[in-house]
This record gives C-alpha cells, structure tokens and sequence, in this order.
C-alpha cells in the first residue's frame, strides 16, 4: 500500500473514513499508513471514523492461547498517531477501555427508530435473539415506550439439539429482533422461527453490522424472518430482497461537524 497526500493539510483537522471490514487487514494497514503520513506531513489532529470496528469480537480470551485481537488493534491506531475514534455499536462496550484517546461509539438505534416509526406497525415488541443482547434490546424497547420478549437457546442435555424458549408473549405480535451484527444469520433466522412457531404475525430484524458469510444469504431469503434492516456501515457482496440498508452518513457527518467545532456529541448516544 502506498499513500501520498495529494495537498497541504499542515495546521487541519483531519478526519478519515475507513471501515476495518473485509478484507479487514488490508483495510486497516491502509487506515495506519494513512494516518502515518499525515502525521508526517504535520496534520493538527487526526480523527478516524471507523463505522465497522474489525476484530470488536475478539475482546477477551475465550480459549487458551489466543490473542486478544480488539486491544492489539487499539493499540496500533494509538500508535500511529490517531487522536480520537469514532464507531458505530461495538460488538463489546468496553473496547473503548482498550484506548487512551477518545472513543465515541454511537448507536445505530437512531436510524432504526425512524425507520421503524415509519412502518407503522399494528403491534410492535421488542425481542433479543440471545441473553447477550438483552441489554442492548432492553434500551431500544425503552426508547421506543414497547415491550420486550428475550430467546433463551439452551441444551436440555447432552447431543441434544439447541432449544429457543420464548420469555415473553409474542402472539399476534410483530416481533422486532436487536443485534449489534448479523454474520451467518443462524442465530437470526432460528429465532424468528421459533417466534412464528409461537405465534407472531410478523418477524423483522434490525442489526447494524451485515457481515452476512458463508450461507447468510440462503438461510435469509428461505427463512422465516420477513425483513433484514441493516446499515451501511459494510458494503454487500450481493443484493437481497429481503434486506433494507439505511445509511448512517447523516450520522457521521453530523458528529465530525460536532468535534470540528468543540460542541457535545451527547445527544448522538441514544
């Protein structure tokens, strides 16, 4: 990768947009060497917007010897010179505890409500497809003055297929799943089959992260859930007609006009 800074940016503040996605390593060599020469060619600050956060799900050692890919990761933007970080929905809230500089993780739950707000539907609740995301469910819900229902999967016993229990009533109801990700859309695609097996009228999900590999998109377009809501925080490898991508550009945009100009961004954290 080679960079050169095609004009002056000496005594600017300077902001980059760059999701660290795949191909995650390539994407974030070119974040480094970026900042690198604008440092070099004495920018004033250096802020980088990250809309996907590479490597958020290594966060802690879930096994022995493996690494803890999230702090490596905080440590090289520390190191080439970047002074503060803006995301969106990291998969691990305290990854902003990995930095000494700023982190500002917004929430892409401010495009969701909207949208939903618009869909006008007869009767929304609230759902979390696992225990994880309950608290993150939890606030959206609240947010937006409904009910919440949480998926509980678990192993009655040994070789025994994974069993979701609803904790909630979703009869008649149009369910809402919350997550900070979509990857293979098993998760996803069981529970809004396990929310229409109990009842509900309808089953959308809004997840902010479409990482959507390996068979995402078959177990989305033949599975029960009706609609995929999305950001565009990664680009798709393909179309799908059952997926809706918002964009958080007027999010960002509004975040970096707030630092340029010394205001609180507070009011973009809910």
């Amino acid at each position: 990768i080679n960079i050169q800074i095609s004009e002056s940016v000496r005594g600017r503040d300077v902001f980059i947009i760059q999701s660290t996605c795949a191909p995650a390593n390539a994407n974030l060599m070119e974040l480094l060497i970026m900042t690198d020469a604008l440092k070099r060619s004495s920018a004033n600050s250096i802020t980088a917007i990250i809309p996907y956060f590479g490597y958020a799900r290594q966060d802690r050692k879930a096994a022995p010897r493996v690494p803890i890919s999230a702090k490596l990761v905080a440590n090289l933007i520390e190191t080439a010179g970047i002074d503060r970080v803006v995301t969106l929905d990291l998969h691990a809230g305290q990854i902003q505890g990995f930095f000494d500089i700023p982190v500002d993780n917004l929430y892409g739950s401010i495009v969701f409500r909207e949208y939903l707000r618009r869909k006008n539907l007869k009767n929304p609740i609230i759902a979390s497809p696992d225990i994880g995301g309950v608290a993150r469910a939890r606030s959206f819900a609240k947010d937006m003055g409904l009910d919440l229902v949480i998926i509980d999967k678990r192993r009655e016993k040994a070789n025994v297929a994974e069993v979701m229990n609803i904790i909630g009533d979703v009869e008649g109801k149009d369910v809402i799943l919350i997550d900070d990700m979509i990857d293979t859309a098993g998760t996803i695609v069981k529970a809004a089959k396990a929310l229409k097996d109990s009842g509900a009228t309808s089953v959308m999900a809004f997840c902010s992260h479409p990482v959507l590999s390996g068979p995402a998109h078959e177990r989305i377009t033949n599975g029960e859930l009706d609609e995929l809501v999305v950001t565009d925080t990664i680009p798709l490898a393909q179309e799908n007609e059952k997926i809706t991508v918002l964009s958080v550009a007027h999010l960002f945009s509004e975040v970096i006009r707030r630092i340029y100009h010394n205001e609180s961004v507070n009011g973009l954290f809910y």
